[in-house]
């Protein structure tokens, strides 16, 4: 199982020993029941050869949806559907897209070079890539995900908003370090990637001299990252933020560390009330934005 973000996972079933696709399709139907009978939670499923193609049948029949593509149909799949299931095509650029005559996955496919060239950028190969529903991508389990920890926000619209990149980048590294210390772990680097709207991407990482499971030492980086990475100075579509350098080994005392240890006390009480009364019952102050005040 890989989570992927917060109400979104992969599950490879190939080593689940299942004989044949009609019983892996059974067994995800029984599934998808038991979830609802115990928790009264609707989910979608979306069956499929690979990580995208499974990705996009989700999203298609919500809020109890179940979507198969058999293996070999993924482009007959994806020909009729609107631009916009291809992920990281946002509405800003479904509309730019569209007055160009690209509504469909299948007009994708039908550009020449040149064309596809000129509406996507740099980017243009892995955007033909995923309209013919092509992904090798492996789903990474707990024990690979162990080695780092990644979370990602796609932007509805195209931002240039240096503060509130900033804000969402922040309250990333507050979302994974809960995670992080329930695991026991602690991360010494950190890497910020973003992305433009023509798919190219850039990253910047540092890493501190020890490993950590606290979110203060990672916040000052977070602006420098993001001023090495986004050079260009173009709207953004795309931010994430990375841990990795994944340490498990038995944190050493320090003499003077009593400022880290008050740190990790109240970590541990703030992670205990999410637990308890859930995500939005503690908002730390990077996470707070200010109104405007009335004149």
């Amino acid at each position: 199982m890989e989570w992927h973000s917060v109400d979104e996972g992969f599950l490879d079933v190939g080593p689940c020993g299942f004989t044949s696709a009609a019983e892996v399709e059974r067994a995800i139907r029984r599934l998808q029941q038991r979830i609802w009978d115990e928790l009264q939670i609707t989910i979608s499923f979306g069956l499929a050869a690979n990580k995208l193609v499974s990705a996009i049948a989700s999203k298609l029949n919500k809020p109890r949806g179940f979507t198969v593509v058999q293996p070999g149909a993924e482009g007959e799949f994806l020909k009729p559907l609107s631009i916009g299931k291809l992920p990281g095509i946002g509405a800003k650029m479904e509309e730019a897209l569209n007055a160009r005559g690209i509504k469909l996955v299948a007009d994708i496919l039908a550009l020449s070079e040149s064309e596809a060239k000129a509406a996507f950028g740099s980017g243009w190969q892995e955007v033909l890539a995923m309209a013919r529903g092509e992904d090798e991508s492996v789903v990474e389990t707990e024990d690979w995900a162990a080695k780092s920890y990644s979370q990602q926000e796609t932007f509805a619209t195209d931002i240039s908003d240096f503060a509130e990149i900033e804000r969402v980048a922040k309250g990333m590294i507050d979302d994974l370090m809960p995670k992080i210390r329930t695991d026991g772990k602690r991360v010494r680097t950190m890497t910020v990637k973003i992305r433009y709207p023509d798919f190219e991407q850039m990253s910047a990482g540092h890493s501190l001299e020890a490993a950590s499971d606290l979110e203060t030492p990672f916040y000052p980086w977070v602006a420098p990252l993001l001023k090495k990475a986004w050079l260009k100075k173009r709207p953004l579509r795309l931010v994430s933020v990375r841990f990795s350098s994944v340490d498990d080994r038995p944190e050493q005392l320090e003499m003077f560390g009593a400022t880290d240890e008050k740190r990790k006390r109240l970590a541990s009480a703030v992670d205990a009330l999410k637990a308890k009364r859930g995500g939005a019952a503690v908002v730390r102050g990077t996470q707070i934005t200010q109104t405007p005040r009335e004149s």
